[in-house]
């Protein structure tokens, strides 16, 4: 247990770190810009490319670890497209629908990757990397189809939705990692430790991101649309990811990682697409903060007693 709390007490400390960095100013919100855009566009990408290129994937459940988690995302969206229309007459319109379906499925794969690594070193930053291969594409095609069909802007060709897919930081990598791991005894030690430099200096980063966007004015009384994605995220998606998991013979720190991935908050970006693609962006903010607040006390609970 002491591990698990001292790791999520280090996590939400840097996450605090950001929070109290940009509400004093001491980085401009321009700036604060530009960093988020560095560590999502190159020292994300170096980390997943390092991780997967040098793991011994043979010794690690990469098929079961990956149906366990795509099967918990399926079954909780699909819950929630099945009863869109009771919710809608229950006053849940379309925009709003799609922030509680992204605050239900998406993963802050920042806050998911420093926890792995600080229980289990590069195996569970390895493992972790097995999750980000395997949820990243199909959350940004299904979220992005969502947002396309019931939210109220333009919605995007395909075209368009293949581009965006291709060039998400965290696919590509993904790709990259995988197919260097094929040929990693031919790679030079410089090049690896290159990656490994860059990829060092993300979690810390990325978590500072995280905290400086987390808005603490959006915090109001939960209603039900609040409730609904904070349920399905902190509670449904770790249980069904380990009842998945169990059922594929998943064990040992493969299970814990398991859980991880399902159970920490939302993403960040889920903000921006919400905003860009006309969701209910407002909501979308309330649902990341609250999420990421409560995830201090879920996140243990989780992990001591599913993982």
């Amino acid at each position: 247990m002491t591990p698990i709390i001292n790791s999520l007490i280090a996590i939400f400390l840097v996450l605090a770190t950001g929070w109290a960095l940009k509400a004093r100013g001491f980085v401009s919100p321009g700036h604060w810009s530009g960093v988020e855009r560095l560590t999502y566009q190159v020292l994300f990408p170096a980390v997943v490319i390092h991780t997967l290129a040098t793991a011994d994937l043979s010794k690690l459940p990469v098929l079961a670890m990956g149906l366990a988690l795509v099967c918990a995302i399926l079954i909780v969206s699909g819950g929630l497209l099945a009863t869109r229309v009771l919710l809608e007459r229950g006053g849940i319109k379309g925009p709003a629908f799609t922030s509680i379906l992204q605050g239900s499925v998406r993963w802050n794969t920042f806050v998911a990757l420093a926890l792995a690594a600080g229980l289990h070193g590069r195996e569970g930053a390895a493992l972790m990397a097995i999750a980000v291969a395997a949820m990243i594409p199909l959350l940004n095609v299904l979220c992005v189809m969502v947002l396309a069909r019931y939210a109220g802007g333009r919605p995007m060709s395909t075209s368009e939705t293949i581009r965006s897919i291709a060039v998400n930081p965290f696919i590509w990598s993904s790709a990259v990692g995988l197919a260097l791991n094929q040929v990693q005894w031919m790679l030079p030690a410089a090049l690896t430790s290159y990656v490994d430099i860059l990829g060092r200096a993300s979690l810390g980063v990325g978590l500072l991101v995280v905290g400086a966007g987390l808005d603490l004015h959006r915090l109001r009384q939960p209603n039900f649309a609040h409730g609904l994605a904070i349920l399905l995220k902190l509670v449904v998606m770790p249980v069904l990811a380990w009842a998945l998991a169990r059922q594929f013979g998943i064990s040992g720190p493969a299970l814990t990682i398991t859980v991880i991935a399902a159970a920490v908050p939302t993403a960040t970006a889920a903000y921006f697409l919400a905003r860009d693609m006309g969701g209910d962006a407002p909501l979308m903010a309330e649902i990341t903060t609250m999420q990421t607040l409560l995830a201090l006390a879920t996140l243990p609970v989780a992990v001591l007693l599913l993982g």
